[in-house]
């Protein structure tokens, strides 16, 4: 079993409902655990148009390599009406692949890790939420990263329980 991070989000729709729906969907595929998600953070778009998005982060483990786990999170972004009309576009469900144990991956379907992870505070935060020492090669230590994103807009959602003192809620 392999160890995974993967990221959520959107900016169409009840944003908060269909990521605690995703999660859900992703917790129903029976090659996927979920160990952990971390609480909902609301962010202004970085590069892209739209309303602000809300983001999570929740942390796996599975049995699938990465593109068959990449294909299984593609199926839930479409099922939740996720629609490709131009990059970056406003969408209901976004959901990114952002690390896969320690690996690091190129082809031209996917990148391991998220060749972004480092550039997005609404990434950062909620990654780091649950996995506070994560690091990884090329990047080094994660949280050593977030002094150079102070300048992008986010905030964590109030209106749910979230995990206290680096406590993760786990969906099991």
């Amino acid at each position: 079993m392999a160890k995974a991070y993967i990221g959520l989000g959107g900016n169409v729709g009840d944003s908060r409902q269909i990521l605690t729906d995703a999660v859900i969907c992703l917790a129903q595929i029976p090659s996927i655990q979920i160990n952990a998600r971390s609480c909902f953070y609301i962010s202004s778009p970085v590069d892209a148009p739209g309303n602000d998005y809300i983001n999570n982060v929740i942390a796996i483990t599975t049995s699938l390599e990465p593109i068959p786990l990449l294909h299984a999170c593609q199926s839930v972004e479409l099922h939740f009406g996720r629609e490709r009309p131009f990059a970056r576009a406003p969408r209901t469900l976004d959901i990114d692949l952002l690390t896969y144990e320690n690996l690091s991956y190129t082809d031209p379907e996917l990148t391991i890790p998220h060749p972004r992870i480092t550039e997005r505070m609404f990434v950062l935060l909620p990654l780091l939420e649950i996995e506070p020492e994560i690091e990884l090669p090329l990047f080094g230590k994660l949280k050593n990263r977030l002094p150079d994103l102070s300048w992008q807009k986010i905030e964590k959602l109030q209106m749910q329980q979230c995990p206290k003192g680096g406590e993760s809620n786990n969906t099991h």
